[in-house]
């Protein structure tokens, strides 16, 4: 359905085209009550005929007209056609009765979609206009537009945060519900390297906050790293707008059927009216008949069933912290017979510890971690971060060492940098065999392969042509993984696949304890590419979760790329079909059963819309029933499938209990 135009909202509210709706109706009802009357003129339950009809016509003509000067015929001026047709031939009851109800329809559908976009325009108000900034040792209150990367702002208990940033001091536990959609609250607390973070995205969950979120009872100090404009919740705002643009397949296919159908049905009534030529009556019962059909035939029903379902399942997964991009995606998870999931980050905690450094030949390791620490001081790879961190806890912050330069990341195999004078590789097996043309050493390769059956990650540590050793780094699963998982299979998910460039045995030892039935390990991001291509040949729909980042290439190929913890990355918002904004594996059951309810919702709405045209086209055709009940029949199916598409807002995911 066609927005109407903004004249006279203004003086009654956003409610203005439901009060009209009531008026007209009021207007009906009494020129009805009026007509039962003895001794009552024609002319009083006519006039309140009309005055009916004018406050049901109101906002119906003036979308009608504007669809006319663009050159379009839609639903509105069938209405306005078929109730003008009933008027001429003295029907004033039976128009005034179309006009209310569609009136009213047209008003339950804003009222239905302004409720869907209140859940997301709420988003819009969360961000506080001022903020207490520190400059020049006086703090100044000021509007969050003002604010500067690198400025400190103060958060006050209880107060809402006014910018993305890190902690830079204080403690205090954050309500992130209105952004990520977690239900309990936060710890927060200093990051020990805050002056030198630059990207919220890299921060661990404790140390940084989002504009919008809520303070709890102590009081924070944040470094701002974003611009209010370019804040996750201003990416999240923006998103969801788009998303509201993006039309489903189901959309697309009845706007299609609508483009060809409307013409059609205006060529059936048109010849309608003229089968008093070929049929024992008068033009005036083939013109009633001709106005009966046009109304039965109308599809308003199938107009709005679809993207009123939609962007209800968008507003409800928003609510939950899950920002679905468009109808296409949500229809999509309907459909997914398989997930295909990254390991770190999202099947484990993505938080690495460094468990072994073991020296080779004559080297200590002290020599080991020094070169480990050197280099892996450069990479941004949360492995580099837990290596640095373990390492430096080993040996002690205080130690100064060289630092080293020129790294260059090789893809799926490790990197490489120069330190003092010497190049000095860190990876997998891979690299060392194509960089020396021979197997790792025995022994090197004995230690990894023991320690990988067991979950770690090892890489080896190599210095010109020396080797220096290995480390090795373990990575845990997800407390919820397992459960989550569960719930999946008892969902019907056929398969769930986990996809690793880690070695396949630490890939082996993970899916072990979580459940994953095929861990595909030691993988290029073209090999993760070709898993998911032969998974949609092998089951169709398949889902892709991961971080949005490394796992672009294989997110784009899947039908739907799902990305975890995506609140403050930018990119991982921008590639995924689907955020999963809190760093929550078990929001994903909720995403794939809010994906099926929507579809069934859609189904049911077509049902409706379709069925309702089905039985009402035929009857009135052969004089079965008359202009009236038509009305009602075709008005009826407009407001069901918008009050059907509202259950949406309440969906809860069925528990594990429920679905065993």
């Amino acid at each position: 359905m066609n927005k109407h135009s903004n004249i006279v909202v203004d003086w009654f509210g956003e409610n203005t085209e439901l009060y009209f709706a009531i008026t007209s109706g009021s207007f009906w009802l009494s020129g009805i009550i009026f007509s039962f009357l003895l001794n009552t003129p024609e002319i009083v339950p006519t006039t309140l005929y009309i005055i009916g009809g004018i406050f049901g016509a109101y906002f119906t003509l003036i979308t009608a007209g504007k669809d006319i000067l663009k050159g379009k015929v839609q639903i509105d001026f069938l209405m306005l056609f078929a109730a003008f047709g009933a008027a001429i031939l003295g029907k004033w009851g039976e128009g005034t009765l179309l006009l209310f109800l569609f009136s009213l329809g047209h008003a339950l559908e804003h009222y239905a979609m302004n409720r869907a976009r209140k859940s997301i325009a709420a988003l819009s108000n969360l961000t506080p206009p001022m903020a207490l900034v520190k400059r020049n040792a006086t703090v100044e209150e000021v509007s969050i537009e003002q604010l500067k990367i690198g400025d400190i702002i103060i958060i006050k208990p209880n107060s809402k945060i006014a910018a993305d940033g890190v902690i830079s001091k204080g403690k205090s536990t954050v309500n992130q519900a209105p952004i990520t959609g977690e239900s309990m609250p936060v710890e927060k607390y200093p990051s020990s390297n805050w002056e030198n973070e630059i990207d919220v995205s890299k921060l661990a969950a404790e140390n940084r906050v989002f504009a919008g979120t809520i303070n709890g009872a102590g009081a924070l100090e944040v470094k701002v790293l974003k611009q209010s404009k370019d804040s996750t919740l201003a990416s999240l705002i923006n998103l969801v707008k788009e998303a509201e643009a993006q039309k489903s397949p189901t959309q697309h296919l009845t706007d299609k059927f609508e483009k060809n159908y409307v013409p059609i049905i205006l060529a059936v009534v048109f010849s309608l009216c003229f089968a008093f030529l070929v049929i024992d009556e008068t033009f005036k019962q083939s013109f009633y008949r001709a106005m009966s059909v046009l109304i039965a035939a109308s599809p308003c029903a199938l107009a709005i069933s679809t993207p009123s379902a939609v962007l209800a399942g968008i507003a409800r997964g928003a609510k939950q912290g899950v920002l679905i991009k468009g109808g296409r995606p949500l229809e999509d998870l309907a459909g997914i017979r398989a997930i295909a999931f990254d390991k770190t980050g999202t099947l484990t905690r993505g938080k690495p510890t460094l468990t072994h450094a073991i020296p080779f030949g004559t080297n200590t390791k002290e020599e080991l971690l020094i070169t480990a620490i050197a280099v892996e001081k450069l990479s941004d790879h949360p492995l580099a971060v837990s290596i640095v961190e373990g390492g430096e806890k080993e040996l002690g912050k205080n130690l100064t060492i060289p630092p080293a330069e020129h790294l260059t990341s090789l893809t799926a195999r490790g990197i490489r940098a120069q330190w003092n004078g010497s190049n000095v590789h860190i990876g997998n097996r891979r690299l060392f065999e194509e960089l020396t043309q021979k197997d790792v050493p025995l022994e090197i390769n004995v230690r990894m392969q023991e320690l990988e059956s067991r979950g770690h990650t090892t890489m080896i540590i190599h210095q010109d042509n020396n080797y220096l050793g290995i480390i090795s780094v373990m990575d845990v699963a997800r407390s919820e993984a397992a459960s989550t998982l569960q719930t999946l299979k008892k969902m019907g998910i056929k398969k769930m696949v986990m996809l690793t460039g880690d070695h396949q045995k630490v890939a082996d030892a993970i899916a072990k304890k979580i459940g994953i039935t095929d861990p595909m390990g030691s993988l290029l991001p073209e090999e993760k590419v070709k898993a998911i291509e032969h998974l949609k040949t092998e089951l169709g729909n398949v889902a892709m979760v991961g971080d949005g980042v490394n796992d672009a290439p294989a997110m784009v190929k899947s039908s739907v790329g799902i990305a975890m913890g995506a609140a403050g990355s930018d990119v991982a918002l921008e590639t995924a079909d689907i955020a999963l904004l809190a760093d929550k594996l078990d929001n994903l059951p909720f995403s794939i059963g809010l994906g099926r309810y929507a579809k069934r919702i859609i189904k049911q709405n077509l049902i409706i819309s379709l069925g309702m045209v089905a039985l009402l086209v035929p009857l009135t055709i052969i004089g079965a029933i008359s202009l009236g009940p038509a009305v009602v029949g075709h008005e009826g199916s407009t407001i069901l499938v918008v009050l059907n598409a509202l259950r949406l807002l309440k969906y809860n995911p069925p528990t594990i209990e429920e679905l065993a």
